[in-house]
């Protein structure tokens, strides 16, 4: 199979599956492991881009096409959104080339009869790609936004009745942006040490950039592959994204202090908060599966945090021996993942509103527990990567009304660069991190003490 082929597959898969495309183009990328990385890096960048830009691409096809896309074979819409997601995304990507590939496939896959068809869609499409008549956000913002930014319409909505009209369309443009990978370097690194790791990237023609938020978080763009990375066998840093690493820092691990964490995989917050404690104290891991704790354990070992364990637990099953054991429960649930769409792009097509409200019950299960592992007088973080209020001011709300818990201010832990108005929000012992309002993915976390 060529290139295009293997995605169209891969497509066919997603819809008949309603599967995630993250999980499959890894299974995928695992099985043709001896493609040249250039050709990896096209089957995955037009893969996530057919699914991420769907919406939007399904508007400029039923412009053009007899046939709405919901009425096509499968076959052919997966060939079509594919092809036009080249053809108005991939500009180095030569547009003949593009409807020449659609139509050999068309025939490839005994679709000889429609070969005009796609020829014609495709070139019309090409033609006419500059003058696409989008809808106006002036009549209607949550039609034109759901188009523009490919974006569920009742999702759209959601966000506009949370937000308005500005913050909602940074939100969605944020999505659309290219993400860079977080890293978290060790603290225990000299300055010297941070400098000189950081140059031997660059020198490799990786992109770096200091996160404004936190001193040891960087940003890269243009690496093949983490554990290529010079210091990675050596466990000078971790990939974590820096809101997670801020609600580590909200929790005010000490030295000597017992920290849970509950919802551990894939681990970055167990690792900071292990960092933390500088081989002091324990920081006790668990996840559902046995996969999650593998990997897990892999960074332990390389990250070298002997006072870190990991254990397969479900963190809905209460466990009697941890009644009151930790000094810092980390709770970071399972949520709708809204704040992670840019990262996650099926998300936004996976999540409904019954899925929203199923969820919650789901968190306060966990929740009732996490309560009774904190020590009195100790603290709970709780944690979610969503944007919603039901998930996280409401939870808090609910969490503490049912238990003995009040918010406390996280400003004297948190670091003095952020922007003022996180700071002064944190005042609240709650923070809402928004993808493209903040330098972060969207995130949520309070600070609670047990009173």
């Amino acid at each position: 199979m060529n290139l295009r082929e293997i995605i169209i597959e891969i497509l066919l898969e997603l819809e008949r599956t309603d599967g995630y495309v993250n999980l499959l183009l890894a299974d995928v990328l695992e099985k043709y492991d001896y493609l040249e990385p250039r050709e990896k890096a096209f089957i995955k960048r037009v893969t996530e881009g057919s699914v991420e830009r769907k919406i939007q691409i399904d508007y400029v096809l039923n412009g053009i096409s007899k046939v709405p896309v919901k009425k096509m074979k499968p076959f052919i819409r997966a060939l079509l959104r594919m092809s036009a997601y080249q053809l108005l995304f991939m500009e180095a990507v030569p547009d003949a080339a593009v409807c020449n590939e659609a139509v050999k496939l068309a025939k490839k896959r005994k679709f000889g009869s429609l070969q005009g068809y796609v020829n014609g869609v495709l070139r019309n499409l090409s033609r006419q790609k500059g003058a696409v008549a989008w809808p106006d956000a002036g009549k209607n913002a949550a039609e034109a936004f759901s188009v523009l930014y490919s974006m569920p319409l009742w999702l759209t909505e959601y966000f506009l009745r949370l937000y308005g009209l500005e913050t909602t369309e940074k939100m969605l443009r944020d999505f659309l942006e290219r993400k860079p990978v977080t890293i978290r370097l060790e603290e225990g690194l000299t300055i010297d040490e941070r400098n000189a790791l950081l140059a031997s990237w660059e020198q490799k023609g990786i992109a770096v950039k200091k996160h404004p938020y936190l001193s040891y978080a960087v940003q890269i763009e243009k690496a093949e592959g983490i554990r290529h990375l010079p210091g990675y066998e050596e466990g000078f840093f971790a990939v974590q994204d820096v809101s997670s690493m801020l609600a580590v820092e909200a929790a005010g691990i000490g030295k000597g202090q017992t920290v849970l964490d509950l919802c551990a995989a894939p681990g970055g917050k167990s690792l900071h908060a292990a960092s933390k404690l500088a081989d002091t104290g324990s920081v006790l891991s668990f996840d559902i599966t046995e996969a999650k704790l593998l990997r897990m354990e892999e960074n332990r070992r390389r990250m070298r945090r002997e006072n870190m364990k990991t254990a397969i637990g479900d963190a809905c099953i209460y466990r009697e021996e941890l009644h009151q054991a930790a000094d810092v429960v980390l709770a970071d649930v399972p949520c709708s993942g809204l704040g992670v769409i840019g990262r996650k792009p099926d998300i936004k097509y996976h999540a409904t509103e019954q899925s929203l409200a199923e969820i919650t019950a789901l968190q306060k299960e966990i929740l009732r527990n996490a309560a009774a592992y904190v020590k009195p007088g100790g603290i709970l973080l709780y944690s979610t990567c969503t944007v919603v209020p039901p998930e996280n001011e409401k939870m808090v709300e609910w969490l503490c009304r049912e238990f003995s818990f009040a918010p406390e201010s996280m400003r004297g832990h948190l670091p003095e660069e952020l922007p003022e108005e996180l700071l002064a929000a944190a005042d609240t012992g709650m923070l809402q991190l928004l993808p493209g309002v903040h330098e972060s993915d969207g995130f949520f976390f309070a600070r609670l003490r047990k009173e």
